[in-house]
C-alpha cells in the first residue's frame, strides 16, 4: 500500500498541464503498433537525429548501449556490478552481458510498445544473441534502417564540423561556416575540432564499420527486416523516408 499513497503524492506534485499532456500522448500511444527497430549507419549518418523523431512519433523507448551499460554499472545492478568488473580490467564487455541488460531495460514500462536500438547490435554474433532473447519472449525485430551514405560525403560532413567549447555552439566550413574563419561569432574565441571529428579517426571507425557492421545489414536483410535510408539527404527528407518505411 505504501507504495500506492506515495505515488499519489507525486501526482499531487505534478502540475495539471503535465498530467493531462502525458495522458494524451498515452491515448495517442495506445493506438501505435509495437516496433521494435534497429537503426545502422556509419558515424555522422544522422542516427541521433532521426531517433528521438521516431522515439515520440512511435511511443517507443530508445535503447542506447553506451548509456544503458553506465546507468547499470552505476545502479549496481547484478547485471551492472558484472560489466564493471570487465571494464575495471580493461575488458570488453561480454555480448551476453549487453543482451542481458537491454532484455532488463525492455521491462520498463516506456517501452512497451517497443525500442529503438542504437549501436548495437555491431556483430552478427551480437545479432544472432539479440534475435535468441527476443525469440525466447515470443519477439523480433521488426525493422532494420540502414542509414546509406557514401563515404566521402560522411568526411566532408564530420570533418567539417568545429566546435566552440564553452558554449557548445557549433559551425560547419560548408554549411554553416563562422563569420571569421575559425572563430566563434559571439565572443570570437577560437574553435575547436574534436578529437573524433579528424580524418584519421573517422577513417578507421568507417573501417570498422565496414568489416563488422555491415555484415549484420545482410543477415536482417535475409529475414526481409531491412529499409534502406538515404542519409545523404536532408534530415527532414530522411524522416519521411523512415515514417514511409516504419509504416509498411
Amino acid at each position: 500500500m505504501a507504495n500506492s499513497s506515495s505515488s499519489s503524492i507525486d501526482l499531487e506534485n505534478v502540475e495539471s498541464v503535465d498530467l493531462m499532456s502525458e495522458l494524451l500522448r498515452r491515448m495517442k500511444c495506445s493506438t501505435k503498433p509495437d516496433k521494435r527497430v534497429i537503426l545502422i549507419g556509419p558515424p555522422g549518418s544522422g542516427k541521433g537525429t532521426q531517433s528521438p523523431v521516431i522515439k515520440d512519433e512511435y511511443c517507443l523507448c530508445h535503447l542506447a548501449t553506451g548509456d544503458m551499460l553506465r546507468a547499470a554499472v552505476a545502479a549496481k545492478t547484478p547485471l551492472g556490478i558484472k560489466a564493471k568488473e570487465a571494464m575495471d580490467k580493461g575488458e570488453l564487455v561480454s555480448d551476453d552481458l549487453v543482451v542481458g541488460i537491454i532484455d532488463e531495460a525492455m521491462k520498463k514500462p516506456s517501452c512497451k510498445k517497443g525500442f529503438i536500438l542504437d549501436g548495437f547490435p555491431r556483430t552478427v554474433v551480437q545479432a544472432e544473441k539479440l534475435d535468441e532473447m527476443l525469440g525466447r519472449q515470443g519477439t523480433k525485430i521488426d525493422k532494420v534502417l540502414n542509414f546509406a551514405i557514401d563515404d566521402a560525403i560522411l568526411e566532408e560532413r564530420i570533418t567539417g564540423r568545429w566546435i566552440h567549447p564553452s558554449s557548445g555552439r557549433t559551425y560547419h566550413t560548408k554549411f554553416a561556416p563562422p563569420k571569421v574563419d575559425l572563430v566563434d561569432d559571439v565572443t570570437g574565441e577560437p574553435l575547436i575540432q574534436r578529437k573524433d571529428d579528424t580524418a584519421a579517426v573517422l577513417k578507421s571507425r568507417l573501417e570498422a564499420f565496414h568489416r563488422q557492421t555491415e555484415p549484420v545489414i545482410d543477415y536482417y536483410a535475409k529475414k526481409g527486416a531491412v529499409a534502406n535510408v538515404h542519409a545523404e539527404k536532408p534530415p527532414k527528407d530522411v524522416s519521411a523516408e523512415v515514417e514511409k518505411a516504419l509504416s509498411s
